[in-house]
């Protein structure tokens, strides 16, 4: 097998475990999320640096919005703000690095929705690293908002194809590999559509736990694995 070859280009990671990783600590539950944010911040490095050519972090789902308490979802709002904010913007362009936020941003306060659009407008022509986040987020929501999007454009039954409905989701990027730290295996509505042949590995790890050897260890994996995409 030609390892070369079978490189993810594309991983996506389910952001889990950074709120078991606070209280192990004995933290409040969203203290985790300032050790998750140092680690994605990382990450974008390690990609980098094993030829990875596009990662999509799971950072906040629909359900996290409607379930989680008010105080830790601003928290963790302002955590976006700051990371938004303070991203090297001379790195972001110097790699040619695309900002994309998929989900429904209407979700969001405002000042954060503005702030995703100009992050993703001012980088729309970079195209050597693509780094996606899904925020207000959900898979059978991105689905619904795909069928309206079709109706809207009256687009002919005999004209919807696999093609249609691609170009009608948030992404229509495909991952390789999908990636979920915390223990729980399951793929909690992340990219329903996008994931029909992704490969899946579920690490016990929690996601500020997660180490570049880690990303190491999942990509050889990935590269021992043999893609038959239902032949």
């Amino acid at each position: 097998m030609n390892h070369e070859l079978n490189q993810p280009k594309h991983i996506a990671i389910i952001l889990d475990g950074n709120r078991r990783f606070a209280k192990r600590l004995m933290l409040e539950p969203w203290k985790g999320y300032e050790y998750g944010r140092e680690k994605v911040e990382k990450m974008l490095d390690y990609a980098k640096d094993l030829g990875i050519k596009e990662l999509t972090f799971y950072a906040l789902s629909v359900e996290n919005i409607k379930s989680r308490p008010k105080n830790e979802l601003e928290y963790l709002y302002k955590i976006f703000r700051e990371v938004f904010k303070n991203m090297d913007k001379e790195k972001i362009h110097k790699n040619k690095i695309k900002m994309r936020f998929i989900g429904n941003l209407s979700l969001l306060p405002k000042d954060l929705k503005e702030q995703c659009e100009k992050l993703e407008q001012d980088t729309k022509n970079n195209n050597n690293f693509i780094v996606n986040f899904a925020i207000a987020y959900g898979g059978k929501q991105e689905i619904i908002n795909m069928v309206k999007k079709i109706l809207k454009k009256k687009i002919k039954e005999e004209d919807i194809n696999e093609k249609t409905i691609e170009e009608n989701l948030y992404m229509k990027d495909e991952p390789d590999l999908i990636i979920r730290t915390g223990g729980e295996k399951r793929t909690s509505n992340f990219l329903p559509w996008q994931s029909a042949y992704s490969e899946l590995i579920f690490l016990d790890k929690f996601w500020p736990e997660f180490e570049k050897q880690d990303l190491i260890n999942c990509i050889e994996e990935f590269k021992n694995r043999k893609r038959n995409f239902g032949k």
